[in-house]
């Protein structure tokens, strides 16, 4: 059997599995039949069998240059090195669905294993929530979009990858994005199967946390290399531009956000019930529209596919998502009041509702911004887009005050907080953080928003700092030692100062946003072999123009060196790239010095060049870009940490850890 044959066969008999596995789970629920259950659990690891066979046919139809395909045809060519073929494999609409399914499918088998003796009451009904998804998927790649149709006459070669997507990138932003999306499936099913049994209390937050978790880490990793993507590839000297599919990837990861801090308020006060199954589900629905967005062309971006008959298929999922989850969701309404009240505003929930709120607010901003053009067309006739400006105006004051949150929320007390507590633990922050406005006010000449903005990632810094401090100080009153309190204090309560990690990386990446937003330079200058432009503190001394030719590829460069003072900081050559079947569409190889030690990204683009070798340059000075990532590194680090399986119970360190035990340290 060819391998084509073999991936269709393979992806036709995992959708049967797949429907096997939904009805059979659906009635072994219903009847108590634990055979049956088992049965259709079995099914659901067959059907990932099968798909990771259909996969594995399809990546080597592209490494043997199987031309016969149309996808293969359409996506990768002779001319792309092995590795890059590879990346081939998602770097199109079908292929990309298929990656999707495989990502499903190895999760939802992970799930299902990992809980085949807990959770009794639950794991039947999440394998039907995750079989129904499954089917979709293997419904459309098996009769809509096929990555296995054939060419009536194979060509000799393909057209190739867009070389926009010709970069190691390529193995990391796409995958992980891919993954995001797909991993909200796993939260939704256990939410669903909740609502579904009416086993409405606190177990599927439990069973669920570290799931949530995970996906909204892979989904912000995702997002954390797709703005590098953007910065080092694409050209246009930003890491974030609130195109459509980027705000598309961000909304299932802000309501996320919201869902992993309110899941707190729900295990320790029995609140937000509500709030918490709503959020999952818009998480899910999020993720499908995402990828609607992406293939149905409806919206203009650099990210989407060409329009196809898929967009169709992903709406009228989305609509019966919708339908069905807020169906079972208001049948329970009835049975899920909280169980306690809010005793007063100046208490950690009431900081976590607040900060369900901003997260929120933001999502809502930027799903506005994202829909209005389809919206203007609708009523108008006119599709107007939506562009920075107006995002930057909506969510950047709902951003600034989600930072405060981070620094005030871990100075709250659960269900009270007193004045005098209130008091102390402010105070050190507060004024610092003010002190620090006043003295970068007087620095940056009147930038009263900037230094309002720094002043904010200060207060939020030393709110860490002083958490960090007080419970190292309070491990020592019990026995570690100097050397061994911090990391004992983290390992211990990992949840707690995983988190505070956290935030303190997105503090790291707020630095960035503001120093290259409020402070970036740039200038365009055309310039003949040794003249120079200067922007800021650099210059750029043009040197001449050169060329080189690789298999499918022309590569015209600017020689120059770029200074600082009297010091050559690098010799630069940006370049544009022009690739065998794409020649109407260059692509930019940039240039980044990144100088030490102010934290200036040196950006340098080749826009243009004559026969008489006069080159024009775009130069642009982004301040303390590389903040952004080391903050995504930090994220990532802290987030293992949360994920870390516990070294203890965490009954044996809430004593020594409480706020009552370390506030007398202070």
């Amino acid at each position: 059997m060819a391998l084509p044959d073999l991936g269709n066969a393979a992806l036709l008999l995992a959708l049967v599995l797949a429907a096997y596995s939904l009805i059979g789970s659906a009635f072994g629920a219903a009847k108590g039949k634990r055979g049956l259950v088992i049965s259709a659990r079995n099914a659901a690891f067959g059907a990932a069998a099968l798909i990771t066979v259909a996969s594995g046919s399809l990546l080597i139809s592209f490494l043997t240059r199987d031309f016969s395909l149309k996808y293969v045809a359409e996506v990768s060519s002779r001319n792309m090195t092995w590795d890059t073929t590879v990346t081939s494999f998602w770097g199109g609409q079908v292929g990309s669905l298929l990656f999707w399914t495989l990502s499903l499918s190895l999760f939802s088998s992970a799930v299902l294993w990992s809980n085949r003796s807990r959770y009794q009451g639950l794991m039947p009904l999440v394998n039907t929530v995750l079989m129904v998804i499954h089917c979709f998927f293997l419904f459309l790649l098996v009769f809509v979009s096929s990555p296995f149709e054939r060419l009536a006459i194979a060509p000799p070669d393909g057209r190739g990858l867009n070389p926009l997507l010709w970069d190691a990138g390529m193995f990391i932003h796409p995958p992980l994005l891919l993954i995001g999306y797909m991993s909200f499936s796993i939260p939704f099913a256990f939410a669903m199967s909740a609502l579904i049994s009416g086993r409405l209390g606190n177990e599927w937050l439990y069973a669920v946390r570290r799931w949530a978790i995970l996906s909204w880490a892979i989904q912000g990793a995702g997002l954390l290399a797709g703005a590098w993507w953007a910065y080092h590839v694409l050209g246009w000297g930003g890491y974030w531009g609130w195109d459509p599919v980027e705000n598309a990837a961000l909304m299932p990861w802000l309501v996320a956000t919201a869902f992993i801090h309110s899941i707190m308020v729900q295990e320790r006060r029995k609140m937000l019930k509500v709030w918490n199954l709503v959020l999952v589900i818009t998480a899910f629905a999020l993720s499908i529209f995402g990828t609607f967005v992406v293939r149905s062309g409806l919206l203009s971006s650099v990210h989407s596919f060409a329009e196809s008959t898929i967009g169709p298929y992903f709406f009228g999922f989305l609509g019966l998502i919708l339908i069905g989850s807020l169906g079972v969701f208001f049948y329970r309404m009835p049975q899920l009041k909280g169980e306690s009240a809010y005793e007063s505003v100046a208490s950690r929930e009431v900081g976590f509702l607040f900060n369900n709120l901003l997260f929120i607010g933001i999502a809502v901003c930027t799903f506005w911004g994202t829909v209005f053009p389809l919206i203007s067309e609708m009523v108008r006739g006119v599709k107007i887009s939506v562009g920075p400006p107006f995002y930057q105006q909506a969510n950047g004051p709902l951003i600034l005050a989600m930072t405060a949150l981070m620094g005030v929320g871990p100075l709250l007390a659960w269900r009270r907080t007193s004045l005098k507590s209130l008091k102390m633990n402010f105070l050190r922050p507060l004024v610092v953080s003010i002190v620090s406005i006043a003295a970068l006010a007087l620095l940056f000449k009147g930038q009263i928003a900037a230094s309002v903005a720094y002043g904010t990632c200060v207060f939020v810094t030393a709110v860490i700092l002083m958490e960090f401090y007080r419970g190292a100080r309070a491990r020592r009153r019990v026995g570690d030692s100097l050397l061994s309190a911090l990391p004992n204090l983290v390992f211990k309560n990992q949840r707690r100062y995983g988190g505070y990690i956290v935030h303190l990386a997105i503090v790291f990446m707020g630095l960035a946003i503001i120093g290259s937003s409020f402070f970036q330079k740039e200038t365009i200058a055309t310039l003949s072999p040794g003249q120079s432009l200067t922007i800021g503190r650099y210059s750029l001394i043009y040197q001449g123009m050169s060329q080189s030719v690789s298999p499918g590829v022309e590569t015209i460069f600017a020689v120059a060196n770029l200074t600082e003072g009297n010091n050559i900081l690098a010799r630069v050559t940006p370049e544009r790239r022009f690739h065998q079947n794409w020649e109407q569409q260059p692509t930019t190889g940039v240039v980044i010095v990144t100088t030490v030690p102010w934290l200036d990204d040196v950006y340098l683009l080749l826009t243009g060049w004559d026969d008489a070798e006069n080159a024009t340059f775009r130069a642009i000075v982004n301040p303390m870009v590389s903040l952004l990532w080391a903050g995504g590194a930090l994220f990532l680090f802290g987030t293992a940490i949360v994920l870390w399986p516990e070294m203890a119970p965490r009954r044996a360190v809430v004593p020594a850890l409480s706020r009552e035990a370390v506030a007398s340290e202070v």
